[in-house]
């Protein structure tokens, strides 16, 4: 009777720790999703398509932000660089490097700061061009600050060749 009553604790501490450490793990890596009041953790799933033009503004989002967020890194400046050659136009380039140089700011996120959060949506295409907006978030908490960026690619190159602030 005592080894079946201790083998039904040891179950259940381990049951117990096993599903402990299943809720903490996702909050952990950033997947735990929220809805209304309750929060429940789910598989968080990425995809992409190269071809897609929304997907590759969101890879170079996604790319330049990690490289900048790391600038304690020494590959952090030489990888933002490399991003901005791969992704970017040489005019789009050219017309970044000249904001930074009059306005002493990120010519990709309009910003001296780095963001916090990003998210990219698709608003539409035409004329051999897709736009996206990228929602940069500045902060965590109730009222975050966020800016918008209007981003233009041509589909044929798949290379950013625009980008605007947005309201």
């Amino acid at each position: 009777m005592r080894t079946r009553a201790r083998s039904t604790l040891f179950a259940a501490v381990g049951i117990a720790a096993a599903l402990s450490l299943g809720a903490i793990t996702p909050a952990l890596a950033g997947t735990t999703q929220q809805t209304g009041t309750h929060s429940a953790a789910a598989a968080v799933t990425t995809q992409g398509d190269p071809r897609a033009a929304t997907t590759r503004v969101s890879d170079f989002y996604g790319a330049y932000i990690d490289s900048i967020w790391d600038n304690e890194d020494p590959a952090a400046a030489a990888n933002a660089k490399a991003l901005r050659q791969f992704y970017l136009s040489t005019a789009e380039q050219k017309k970044v490097s000249a904001f930074e140089a009059k306005e002493h700011a990120d010519g990709i996120l309009f910003a001296q700061n780095v963001p916090v959060k990003w998210s990219v949506a698709y608003t539409g295409s035409g004329a051999g061009h897709a736009t996206s907006l990228v929602t940069l978030t500045w902060s965590d908490g109730q009222n975050p600050e966020v800016t918008k960026i209007k981003v233009q690619t041509d589909l044929q190159t798949r290379k950013i060749t625009d980008l605007q602030p947005a309201d």
